[in-house]
């Protein structure tokens, strides 16, 4: 009797042990195919770019053409064949989390991530001022929801790992990723998946750096901000950036909500016409740049901080700031992160006429921590990030001031985070959907 007590036990333990097991090498497997996705997808945003250009070797003005015919194509696509790949990805993720296992599919779908890659380089290839960050989040996520469908049992995990694994491969910032779910996402960190999240950040980044080697997403920088008048520029560049990041998240709030008036209903008849003027916008902002604008505004950020604002125009900041507020509000596919740094560095480079006791590259980051925070409304991911992004460790306590001063700044603009407002909206569709109402308008932006 008591050996078959032992055996039972022991067979119990076993099936229990094989069932961790199994957990474990999924979200190991997940992370290996975040990874792989998000190297995949930054060799297809880069050239996409790089194609773009040429077309505008040949003409400049082949802009005013193919990128309004760009938009509308993306936009369709995003209506008809891949419903739920509009926008950037992240507040459809965060809604994910919100609903019960069983609802969240048409979010987090491998349909709706391939149609979120597809789509999102095609837009970069008709020159949209979108980034591949947000896009790389959804994508991981939808991964790690297909992988948890053979887990041993229900694991909520699954979705959060695969969003920040997704930030972990998109810039090569691992402790961003941790970061981002825990203040962004989730809003809390269970301990029991704590270790199987920061495992499939682990494998993601192990993925990245076998392919593409170790680097920082904007090489290394030096910068340091001195003790004295150079500090003033801290509060200045934090308020006007934060500000502005609060309006860009209020004007993407009020048209995912839907614009009152005879011009919210033709936009809501005819998204696909609205999206196309929106890309004829985004034209002729190029054109006012020198082209300087279109695609993520990686090269441009990356210019500023190392070779000075005499790289670009005094002019960058407002026209990106135009581009992708133009690329946010028609609803194609494609991420904020990569656009709101370039933004950000762009002003701050404006600033250094103001401040030339500040250097140049210490204000610039302070400008990208300081947008990026006034737009998402997510201060420690903010500084968190950028600092991996440079390895520029002396600028944490800067960078964290900064942070905080825009995140009160941008509250004084709106109330709520860009990303949380939209996955209120994308819920609201849901149960619209569900009740038979009309569902809110262009909600997955």
């Amino acid at each position: 009797m008591q050996t078959r007590r032992y055996l039972t036990h022991l067979s119990i333990r076993s099936r229990l042990a094989r069932k961790r097991w199994t957990r474990h090498v999924l979200f190991v497997i997940g992370g290996l195919c975040v990874g792989l996705a998000a190297i995949t997808m930054a060799y297809l945003a880069d050239q996409a770019q790089a194609a773009f250009g040429m077309v505008l070797g040949h003409s400049r003005y082949w802009a005013v053409l193919v990128t309004p015919l760009g938009f509308a194509v993306c936009m369709w696509l995003a209506i008809v064949v891949f419903p739920n790949a509009q926008g950037s990805g992240v507040p459809q993720v965060i809604a994910a989390l919100r609903l019960p296992h069983e609802q969240r599919g048409p979010l987090v779908s491998l349909r709706v991530a391939f149609g979120k890659v597809i789509v999102m380089t095609l837009g970069l290839l008709c020159g949209a001022s979108t980034g591949r960050e947000g896009p790389t989040i959804q994508v991981g996520c939808a991964i790690m929801a297909a992988l948890g469908r053979f887990a041993p049992y229900r694991q909520p995990g699954f979705l959060l790992a695969g969003s920040a694994a997704g930030v972990a491969a998109a810039f090569n910032t691992p402790l961003a990723g941790i970061v981002f779910a825990i203040e962004e996402l989730s809003r809390a960190f269970e301990m029991r998946t704590a270790g199987l999240i920061i495992g499939a950040i682990i494998a993601a980044g192990l993925t990245s750096l076998a392919i593409v080697g170790d680097y920082q997403y904007f090489g290394t920088t030096s910068a340091t901000l001195p003790l004295g008048m150079a500090w003033i520029a801290v509060p200045v560049c934090a308020v006007l950036c934060g500000m502005l990041g609060g309006l860009f998240s209020r004007v993407l709030i009020r048209f995912a909500l839907g614009i009152p008036g005879r011009a919210g209903g033709w936009i809501k008849r005819h998204p696909v016409a609205f999206a196309a003027i929106c890309g004829l916008g985004v034209a002729l902002c190029g054109l006012m740049s020198h082209e300087h604008v279109f695609g993520t505004g990686y090269e441009q950020a990356r210019a500023i901080i190392h070779d000075g604002s005499g790289a670009i125009d005094y002019s960058f900041g407002g026209w990106k700031f135009a581009a992708t507020l133009l690329s946010a509000i028609s609803g194609i596919p494609g991420g904020i992160f990569a656009p709101s740094l370039a933004i950000g560095a762009g002003i701050a480079s404006d600033l250094s006429l103001l401040f030339p006791q500040a250097p140049l590259g210490a204000l610039v980051l302070i400008g990208m921590v300081s947008y990026l925070t006034g737009v998402v409304r997510a201060p420690i991911t903010s500084f968190v990030i950028t600092s991996e992004m440079t390895n520029d460790h002396a600028m944490v306590i800067p960078l964290m001031a900064a942070a905080l001063i825009a995140n009160a700044a941008s509250q004084l603009v709106t109330k709520e985070g860009l990303y949380h407002a939209l996955a209120k909206i994308t819920l609201a569709r849901f149960e619209a959907g569900a009740s038979g109402e009309a569902e809110p308008q262009s909600a997955g932006r």
